[in-house]
């Protein structure tokens, strides 16, 4: 049975919230918002790192299948390079609150940083994908939802293995950037490179 615990506030409809992709050099930051049912429980729920993909994919058609209501959303990563990666990391779970079926009436965060959503009370946990089931839900759907992506994205950009680094800032990464350039999915406001370089644009 999992550690995790249920809910922070009792008795209320809680949604918990992550997002994915926030250190990656391409393409767009990925939110969820989850409202599971007081019992719902699985020995494999934690926070998405920390379990393995095949996991995280059977996790995500439970969660899915039980859950009161969920959703997910997203930060483009031109929206990105027009705001900040930290801003539209919580604008991107307020998107996938806003496509929630119920407007939930209490808000916890994975993180220290949240911007206010209407009028619901919220509460930023640091490290809450390892202590509370609805944020671990959350991030399991974000980090789900954004892999198949930048998967989808690797067929037409193959040479930078998104298929296997997602986007993230890996040797092999920055080596393609180095040797082909950027594309239209990379994002511009970030050192995509160790060192400072003149780099082409793939549009």
């Amino acid at each position: 049975m999992t550690l995790l615990k249920s809910y922070y506030e009792k008795d209320v409809l809680e949604a918990g919230c992550d997002e994915a992709g926030r250190g990656c050099l391409a393409g767009p930051v990925v939110a969820a918002a989850v409202i599971l049912p007081d019992k719902f429980d699985h020995p494999w729920l934690n926070d998405s790192k920390q379990i393995s993909e095949k996991k995280r994919r059977e996790l995500r058609k439970i969660i899915e299948s039980t859950a009161i209501t969920f959703a997910v959303g997203s930060y483009s990563n031109v929206e990105i390079d027009e705001s900040n990666i930290l801003r539209a990391s919580i604008l991107s779970m307020h998107r996938a609150i806003d496509k929630l079926s119920q407007i939930p009436e209490h808000i916890i965060v994975d993180g220290n940083k949240f911007l206010p959503y209407k009028d619901v009370p919220y509460l930023c946990i640091v490290k809450g994908d390892a202590k509370y089931k609805s944020i671990a839900a959350a991030s399991i759907l974000a980090k789900t939802y954004r892999d198949e992506l930048m998967e989808d994205y690797h067929e037409d950009y193959p040479v930078y293995n998104w298929k296997r680094n997602k986007g993230y800032p890996t040797k092999e990464h920055r080596q393609a950037i180095m040797d082909h350039g950027i594309t239209s999915l990379h994002r511009r406001s970030f050192n995509l490179l160790s060192t400072q370089l003149t780099i082409n644009f793939q549009l």
